[in-house]
């Protein structure tokens, strides 16, 4: 493996060919081959390797038993804290493996990658950690946050550069790049070596584990993590099935499953940001296509993401980013075997504290907590008081109330947004609505205008 993969992104001198045209036509070929063999491209033994090669710079997270999970679904839970890696995803183990292979010409050239995200950290560790110079290309758009989070894990041997204003032109810089300056590309998922350390997350689910698990639940993106993790349960155990858990918002590997081929989604929705991918790497899908019933995929809806985010902070201390939380969120939706053993993958933890307003919000949405409505108040003193009054129950809450008098009409609209005790005090409310001297309409997840507000 090691040799031919080490060559994966340098062009051969004697081929003159552009570089452009070379990797084009390397990737074609590699499509080629992984649709006409139905054999996995990785095997458990790369997997140990990488194990090995990675030791000593990868911590090996915890596997934390949950209490309040077992409690609710009757399974034994653990919880495979990625979040607590050095930087603070599992990210490292793929980008450490992948440059642990090169070859001395290759460090010289140097690395790059294209990411605003885990990878980009991931990649300034692994840079660091050997001393090797790289390049990470960022849109415009990255926070400043995660930029300093990069420069401080790669130090002195990160160049952080802006790409362009979209991920794609930050991708294709990365590319650029490396067609001219001969460096090497460390992808973030679709390389077997990147796949290999990541699945190193198997290797260490067993050894604390003492046994097999029943059901391991793996986010994902690109395919990387679940696919190497995949590899190993399929080669080192007897009944281990796994679990992958993508965003409804970017399920890029259920189309292609259903396809039978990677796809490109027209629209991903960037709320799980970790792992909103348009279209699932090569090699990861050549894996996951061949694994069979061992493998399975669901789908997660952002704002059950955002619940799971809320509980795991408040029931464990577990600050989870969204992509992080799909494995928890997943079980709690899953047929789950009692009596079995669970492992979630908690995958990351890079979470802009900022977000949590918005992550409230979507969790209130999704347990039906919280509704928004046009009101159509006659414009007469008093018509307010009524209104709260006749409308609102006891328990219930304005948590938005926009309104503008209209001095040449007889009514106004107003936005009003109101909280509930209970998602079953829907129903009084709409009845007591309907009773009442004002024109009212609920406003439906998922229109313009609920959008616009959540």
């Amino acid at each position: 493996m090691s040799t031919e993969l080490s060559r994966q992104y340098r062009l051969d001198p004697a081929d003159e060919r552009s570089r452009e045209e070379k990797m084009a036509a390397d990737e074609r070929s590699r499509e080629e081959k992984m649709t006409a063999d139905e054999r996995s491209p990785l095997c458990a033994a790369d997997i140990d390797e990488a194990a090995r090669r990675i030791a000593g710079v990868v911590t090996q997270t915890p596997l934390q038993f949950s209490d309040r999970l077992s409690d609710i679904t009757g399974a034994q839970v653990y919880l495979k804290r990625e979040d607590l890696q050095a930087v603070r995803s599992y990210k490292l183990r793929g980008a450490y493996n992948l440059l642990m292979q090169l070859g001395a010409e290759e460090t010289a050239a140097g690395v790059v990658c294209s990411s605003a995200g885990n990878h980009a950290q991931g990649f300034a560790l692994a840079c660091r950690s050997m001393g090797i110079r790289g390049r990470v290309y960022v849109p415009a758009k990255t926070p400043k946050q995660k930029r300093s989070r990069i420069r401080y894990h790669g130090g002195d041997f990160i160049d952080l550069i802006v790409g362009g204003k979209t991920y794609d032109m930050a991708a294709q810089a990365a590319l650029d790049d490396v067609a001219r300056t001969g460096a090497t590309l460390v992808p973030p998922y679709d390389d077997l070596r990147t796949m290999a350390g990541q699945g190193t997350i198997a290797v260490e689910i067993l050894e604390q584990l003492g046994g097999e698990p029943d059901l391991v639940i793996v986010p994902v993106g690109g395919g990387g993590c679940i696919s190497g993790m995949t590899t190993y349960f399929a080669e080192r155990t007897t009944a281990t099935s796994v679990l992958g858990a993508e965003p409804a918002g970017a399920a890029s590997v259920v189309a292609a499953l259903a396809g039978g081929t990677p796809v490109t989604l027209d629209h991903v929705d960037q709320f799980v940001d970790g792992a909103a991918v348009a279209r699932v790497g090569t090699l990861p899908f050549a894996v996951l296509s061949a694994a069979g019933d061992m493998v399975s995929m669901t789908t997660v809806d952002e704002g059950a993401v955002c619940t799971a985010m809320l509980d795991l902070y408040q029931n464990e201390g577990i600050i989870a980013e969204p992509a992080g939380a799909l494995s928890v969120a997943a079980l709690l939706d899953a047929d789950i075997e009692p009596g079995s053993t669970v492992v979630c993958l908690i995958s990351g933890g890079n979470n802009d504290v900022s977000r949590y307003g918005e992550v409230l919000e979507r969790s209130l949405v999704h347990l039906g907590l919280k509704h928004y409505f046009l009101v159509d108040f006659p414009q007469e003193p008093g018509a307010l008081r009524r209104f709260l009054d006749d409308v609102l129950g006891p328990n219930d809450d304005i948590t938005l109330f926009e309104y503008v008098k209209r001095n040449n009409r007889e009514t106004g609209e107003a936005l009003v947004g109101i909280e509930l005790a209970s998602a079953s005090d829907l129903e009084g409310l709409l009845e007591r609505m309907q009773a009442s001297e004002c024109h009212i309409e609920l406003l439906e997840p998922g229109s313009p205008t609920y959008r616009y507000l959540t």
